[in-house]
């Protein structure tokens, strides 16, 4: 049930800004900003018309000025929520909007809770249960790709998948209650293969949805891109070159990188998370041991890896043991080598690493020059990135969406047993658990849905 009582709170973060903005929404919103505006809701709605800005000045209750804001009134049920909201946009800084908000306190307003507004919206029936998972992960996207997938999920697209999806199952279902209730009629003889047919043809979309989903999680988390390499062959100076600050320490000393240094950075529209590791290498030092270690699991978590050898020296017993490495991640992972020191005399055999189209590096050139090879590396990279996700397939956005999927999934292999048993008492218990779960992703499922296909796809004229 919608709680028709007046909420507010911030929409934008206090600090220091040109502006922020406090939001009422509620059935007293008009009173509450009318009370600041020292006036009637009834005169404050005429020189206030629904959807039209209006510079206003409030005040608190002792009369004093508070600020002159600009006001906005959405009408009930033209709104984000459904119901009466006001909006304050008023000037930037700390003390004005906690004013503001504190008036309204005064007034009969409370204080949202966290995602209150956006539960309101979905209680309002404006917005299903995707969308306003959307709304939640569109605050915390970071890249380009983020944005377009959780658009895509705001518009709708999610919402028509899960009912499309929903629609044939409850189908299936009322196949399955006619054939109960009127298994002494005559019904198709093929009946139950078209039932199982058309069931793993939903498993086969669910599966692909599923897979792809996890498949494309880095869109939201960002990919892991690890750098690995014997010592001193330039893993940190291709860290901060890639960061453009000196992130990491630089030494000619070997085991100067004794642990993981991570950092964000973007490329393109792509978020990535930076990992530049010790020095693999052979040791007898307790703590280069660790860190050696720390470095292989890093390797063996992340999405991606850049491998680094010297072009100047002839390939050791160390980098035989990171081709070794590379050789175990080829099909796991998208790998990257990297010959740095291009500018020097070249002595590294260039065969050994052929398979993985290494890429020449030098990090004592002009790095951000249009023609370096390290500009050439982040072209490839991006573009490396840019292609993974070019699919347009719809993705699943959050754990709830996953465990949904996957309830539903199971509910589906539990019910093809009972289906060839034709024990369809049974089949529909799990194609209903099966509905309740996807149905989860958009809005609840009724039973009276079904029955408005059973009886309306079936002429049994009874």
């Amino acid at each position: 049930m919608l709680d028709d009582d007046t909420i507010i709170a911030p929409a934008t973060t206090y600090g220091k800004s040109s502006l922020n903005v406090l939001r009422l929404s509620g059935k007293e919103s008009l009173k509450i900003a009318a009370q600041l505006a020292k006036t009637t809701p009834e005169n404050l709605i005429v020189s206030l018309p629904a959807r039209y800005a209006k510079l206003t000045k409030i005040y608190f209750s002792n009369g004093d000025l508070l600020d002159e804001c600009i006001l906005l009134y959405f009408k009930a049920p033209q709104s984000y929520t459904t119901q009466d909201v006001v909006e304050f946009q008023c000037h930037g800084g700390n003390f004005i909007a906690q004013s503001i908000l504190q008036e309204c306190l005064k007034y009969g307003a409370r204080l949202a809770n966290p995602g209150e507004f956006t539960k309101r919206a979905f209680l309002g029936g404006r917005i299903d249960l995707s969308q306003a998972q959307a709304v939640a992960k569109l605050i915390e996207s970071q890249t380009a790709q983020a944005h377009k997938m959780l658009m895509r999920h705001l518009k709708g697209e999610m919402q028509s998948f899960c009912e499309g999806l929903r629609t044939d199952l409850i189908a299936l279902l009322a196949h399955s209650e006619v054939f109960i209730d009127y298994a002494d009629e005559d019904l198709p003889s093929d009946l139950l293969e078209s039932l199982k047919n058309k069931l793993h043809s939903i498993l086969k979309t669910l599966h692909s949805l599923l897979e792809q989903s996890k498949a494309k999680r880095t869109l939201f988390e960002g990919y892991k891109l690890c750098i690995i390499g014997k010592p001193n062959v330039g893993k940190s100076s291709l860290l901060n070159a890639l960061l453009h600050s000196n992130r990491a320490i630089v030494s000619a000393i070997a085991g100067t990188t004794r642990d993981s240094i991570e950092e964000n950075f973007m490329l393109g529209g792509h978020l990535l998370r930076l990992i530049d590791t010790a020095g693999i290498h052979q040791t007898e030092d307790f703590i280069e041991s660790e860190g050696i270690k720390r470095s292989l699991e890093k390797a063996q978590e992340s999405d991606l890896l850049i491998a680094l050898f010297d072009g100047s020296s002839c390939l050791t017993q160390e980098d035989l043991q990171i081709i070794e490495l590379l050789e175990t991640y080829k099909v796991s992972k998208r790998i990257f080598v990297l010959v740095n020191k291009s500018d020097l005399e070249c002595k590294i055999d260039w065969k050994i690493l052929q398979d993985f189209n290494p890429m020449k590096l030098c990090l004592t050139d002009d790095l951000y020059a249009e023609d370096s090879l390290l500009t050439n590396f982040k072209q490839h990279l991006e573009s490396v990135l840019d292609s993974k996700e070019e699919s347009q397939s719809l993705l699943l956005t959050s754990e709830y969406q996953f465990q949904a999927v996957q309830t539903c999934i199971d509910a589906l292999y539990q019910s093809i047993t009972p289906l060839e048993n034709i024990e369809l008492e049974i089949f529909s218990f799990h194609l209903n658990e099966a509905i309740k779960a996807i149905a989860s992703i958009t809005q609840p499922y009724e039973y009276s849905q079904m029955l408005d296909v059973m009886f309306g796809d079936f002429c049994l004229g009874k």
